[in-house]
């Protein structure tokens, strides 16, 4: 069994977190709240832990079906939020947005922000490591990333107002499209 380097499994729990901590900064806006920070970072987390052992258990052809299709329903969920943001941010009274940490809408950001772990999983299986360790450590620092990109986000919102939705917005839309391209 090969084994991959602590440092090299931090760098690659950053690197997959960064799609989480973007949400995140986008979620800021809405304001924080420890709630908010444990339903975020929980499930952005969750996801990212479970996503590399689903991957590592069911390889190659479930990562090509979710590849082929689930991209494409995650790019249309993240230009829908995304796009509301947008035009949330270029109103000048914008309407209350939905909490993006509840509901329907946390579990397929969750799915979204998680899908490259599936592809570190497939490639940990190909490579014969151990993903147990490899998922926790993945998890961990996805939450991590998660709280303070809500952090950041909040003090983002406070400088900018509802302007920083337009951000947001943006920030979402083109994740989606990173997605399928």
């Amino acid at each position: 069994m090969n084994h991959i380097a602590f440092i090299e499994i931090i760098l690659i729990s950053i690197g997959l977190g960064f799609d989480a901590f973007s949400v995140a900064l986008t979620c800021g806006a809405q304001g924080f709240t420890w709630r908010r920070v444990f339903r975020l970072g929980w499930h952005f987390g969750l996801f990212q832990f479970m996503m590399p052992i689903i991957g590592w258990f069911l390889g190659e052809f479930l990562s090509q079906w979710i590849g082929s299709y689930g991209s494409w329903i995650v790019l249309l969920l993240l230009l829908l939020i995304g796009g509301k943001m947008f035009y949330e941010g270029i109103k000048d009274k914008p309407d209350k947005l939905p909490d993006l940490s509840k509901g329907w809408i946390l579990l397929m950001l969750s799915f979204a922000t998680s899908l490259d772990a599936l592809g570190v999983g497939v490639g940990f299986g190909l490579l014969d490591i151990s993903i147990i360790k490899p998922a926790i450590i993945i998890g961990v620092v996805c939450s991590v990333m998660t709280a303070i990109g809500l952090y950041l986000g909040v003090m983002l919102y406070d400088r900018l107002g509802h302007r920083a939705l337009i951000l947001g917005g943006l920030i979402l839309m083109a994740i989606g499209i990173r997605i399928i391209c």
